[in-house]
């Protein structure tokens, strides 16, 4: 058989997801600041996860690398060879600031996810998750090959029906849910998730991926925000968004933590998060978010403000939070608003079917702290004028 045959069921496959407007491409891009540049046309980026404009803030890096001299890699997992006081550091800060025993750092929230997910379940559990969870969690959970049950999109009277149901045929039970979700941009009820996991005698795990360093006073997340953090079991946040670094970390009992030192394959079988990584997530966490009290309120303000303006336009938007989806239908539609939204120098995306539910493809507008609503406020005109034009 020629290497053609052997590549045929892919590139079938590719060529569907080409008509389905499915496709996904890598596209590098220079970036500054709140912009992004491409064949060197100017765009706006909306399309982002720095929340509080810190991952490109040339300033700030500049300064801290100047005062800061740390391995650009550790050439080692964490149990070998590749942690040292600045990991150990961070993890002691964290541990701290949620009043938790231990936090233990991952590369990534992906890490963190798939490995606490997979680490903490076996076959004899079962797992309840909140259908609209990220894929890092899914995918933790598959590979755990615990029982999942997934509960109706914060539909709390759906997730008890099903622990009380299917509680008690199982050792161990999780409950997981995202604290923000990230493609509705809407919020949790910690607080009723905590009260069915004591009444279920199951453990409570928070992604908080989306909040790190944006809700609460502290900037601990929702958790914070609903003044729940001590009861929930494991908390697990990322570096890579409003703190503008690199990797994830989870936080919780001593129990918990050690068992996953031990069993949790991403951090075992992993080349360790470089010490920069950890210094410059350090530096962020106690230097620069203190200090941003008035920035996070505008950013929720402007979020708030472009969400009305959507509704007021016609279009169907959902959530709270600085994540502003645009509901459009189709994926064709999503794509189509996407290129003309680019062509006026607004960098956004379209989330399509399968990564959402058929029929819901997507603008999702990811808004910044530096980024004022003058710089934003036609877009809802434009989407309906695209919209209207289809």
């Amino acid at each position: 058989m020629n290497k053609n045959n052997i590549y045929d069921k892919y590139k079938k496959e590719l060529d569907k997801l080409h008509a389905d407007c499915c496709d996904r491409k890598i596209i590098s891009f220079k970036k500054d600041g709140k912009y992004i540049f491409e064949d060197n046309k100017k765009y706006l980026n909306l399309s982002s996860n720095d929340y509080m404009g810190i991952a490109e803030n040339r300033k700030l890096l500049k300064r801290f690398l100047k005062i800061n001299e740390f391995s650009l890699g550790s050439a080692s997992s964490r149990l070998l060879t590749g942690s040292s006081y600045v990991h150990a550091k961070l993890e002691c800060l964290l541990a701290a600031l949620f009043h938790k025993d231990k936090a233990l750092l991952f590369n990534s929230g992906y890490h963190a996810n798939t490995g606490i997910m997979s680490a903490l379940l076996s076959k004899k559990d079962a797992v309840f998750s909140d259908k609209l969870n990220h894929a890092s969690l899914l995918d933790g959970i598959k590979l755990s090959e615990a029982k999942m049950f997934r509960y109706k999109h914060l539909d709390y009277e759906n997730l008890e029906e099903l622990l009380k149901k299917h509680r008690n045929e199982y050792e161990n039970a999780i409950i997981v849910s995202e604290s923000l979700f990230s493609m509705d941009g809407d919020i949790a009820d910690l607080n009723k998730l905590v009260e069915l996991k004591e009444k279920y005698n199951a453990i409570l795990v928070v992604d908080e991926a989306h909040a790190f360093g944006i809700y609460g006073t502290k900037g601990l997340g929702i958790a914070e925000e609903q003044n729940c953090i001590q009861e929930i079991d494991l908390i697990v946040a990322t570096f890579g968004k409003a703190v503008g670094s690199a990797g994830a970390f989870c936080t919780g009992d001593d129990v918990l933590i050690n068992y996953l030192i031990n069993k949790c394959r991403p951090l075992i079988f992993s080349t360790a998060l470089p010490e920069i990584n950890a210094a410059f997530s350090y530096c962020i966490i106690t230097e620069i978010l203190p200090n941003l009290q008035q920035e996070k309120k505008e950013l929720l303000h402007t979020a708030q403000k472009l969400r009305d303006n959507l509704i007021k336009s016609g279009l169907k938007t959902l959530g709270e939070s600085h994540i502003i989806p645009v509901i459009l239908g189709t994926n064709e539609l999503a794509v189509k608003v996407s290129k003309e939204l680019i062509k006026n120098g607004y960098y956004l995306l379209p989330i399509r079917h399968p990564t959402v539910a058929e029929g819901s493809s997507r603008i999702r507008i990811s808004l910044r702290a530096d980024i004022s609503y003058d710089e934003i406020k036609e877009i809802p005109d434009l989407i309906k004028q695209i919209v209207d034009n289809s």
